[in-house]
């Protein structure tokens, strides 16, 4: 039959929620199975159904590129001031033209997401016509780069990086597991190919 929302109460007869081992333990997931599930609200059916879901996954998309960029932010700040205060060598590491280097390319990679997420935003906000290649570029963009500024961050904080009595991994983690919701940065990618052939296609017809 037509698709449709139906709002159900979590603890309504037939739902049943099973935890899913993640590599973020700071968030939780649950598979959640209905299982001839009576009563519940009807929110949508058919086109408004449809309309619904992708525009709610579309908003959820963009809120987690803004989580990403949030991340990034932290990684860098800590990174940044814990590159001022550890020494070797006798020197902070932080005079080391390596690590400068490590510093500058997370600040690229957070300014151009915070860039790419502020606008995707901007253009879901105004139902831009372009909306949906923005946050398929957002998303590709922010999947990669808290990756990679977590594993500078990683690299600049040396062992101190890899263990439980910093914050860092907890980050990283929360960065690998955006790094795959909604689409990971290869799905978005192949979305923008495929808008940009229909485009192009639509175009050559007219």
């Amino acid at each position: 039959g037509d698709p449709a929302v139906v709002s159900v109460p979590r603890k309504s007869a037939g739902v049943v929620m099973e935890a899913i081992p993640t590599i973020d333990a700071t968030r939780k997931l649950y598979r959640v199975v209905f299982d001839r599930v009576a009563g519940g609200t009807l929110l949508a059916r058919g086109e408004s159904a449809t309309g619904a879901l992708h525009s709610a996954i579309r908003l959820a998309t963009v809120a987690v590129c803004a989580e990403l960029v949030g991340g990034m932010q932290w990684v860098l700040g800590t990174t940044v001031e814990y590159a001022k205060t550890r020494e070797q060598f006798g020197r902070v590491i932080g005079s080391f033209q390596a690590v400068q280097h490590h510093c500058a390319d997370m600040l690229y990679k957070l300014e151009s997401a915070r860039c790419a997420t502020y606008y995707a935003a901007w253009a879901v906000s105004v139902d831009d016509p372009g909306a949906e290649r923005a946050v398929s570029v957002a998303k590709a963009y922010c999947s990669d780069a808290a990756r990679e500024v977590g594993n500078l961050g990683i690299q600049v904080h040396g062992g101190i990086g890899f263990t439980w009595e910093h914050d860092l991994h907890l980050f990283y983690r929360r960065a690998k597991s955006n790094e795959i919701l909604f689409g990971d940065a290869r799905f978005h990618r192949d979305r923008i190919a495929a808008m940009a052939i229909d485009g192009g296609m639509s175009r050559e017809v007219t």
